[in-house]
């Protein structure tokens, strides 16, 4: 039975080239017998600034926004989070999902896509990793990272190097 795993689309800023990424990324991962990918766009989740009264270990969730959200993280056996790198951090939208809820992300693997300038957004994805180990995610130490992105996304679409379909 393959793993179903959440394909995480973390920048929603207008004009973010990340989906372009995502959207690259998404059937060389449904492509792999071992997982039954999935998309989950952040800026199409939509969730608020954390709104819950209560702390997520609780799980006493009063918004129906969470407990939708909570559902897809459970549903999820491991994860890929394709992240830009914001003040060398991650994308406060990121952040604010992964403090939605607690005990749904727990001892589930995660590995990265990451993209950006120079750093191809590595800076982000180590900050992120701290978040992930005390949310008990075991994050993947190799991933992907992608110098220089807007020079590959043309007409809406992430045109790859050979060495970021090998690094996948």
């Amino acid at each position: 039975m393959p793993l179903q795993l959440n394909v995480i689309a973390a920048s929603t800023r207008p004009g973010r080239v990340g989906i372009h990424v995502a959207r690259w990324f998404l059937p060389l991962a449904q492509a792999h017998p071992a997982f039954e990918a999935k998309l989950v766009d952040l800026a199409e989740v939509g969730l608020p600034l954390y709104d819950e009264p209560v702390p997520p270990v609780q799980r006493d969730y009063a918004h129906e926004h969470t407990r939708r959200w909570g559902a897809s993280v459970a549903a999820a056996d491991a994860f890929v989070f394709v992240v830009p790198e914001y003040n060398h951090g991650p994308t406060p939208a990121l952040i604010n999902a992964l403090d939605y809820v607690y005990h749904e992300w727990g001892f589930k693997p995660a590995a990265f896509v990451s993209y950006g300038g120079l750093s191809g957004g590595l800076r982000g994805v180590e900050a992120t990793k701290v978040i992930l180990t005390n949310l008990n995610v075991m994050p993947i130490a190799k991933g992907v990272s992608i110098q220089w992105v807007r020079k590959h996304v043309r007409d809406g679409a992430f045109l790859p190097e050979p060495s970021h379909v090998e690094s996948v």
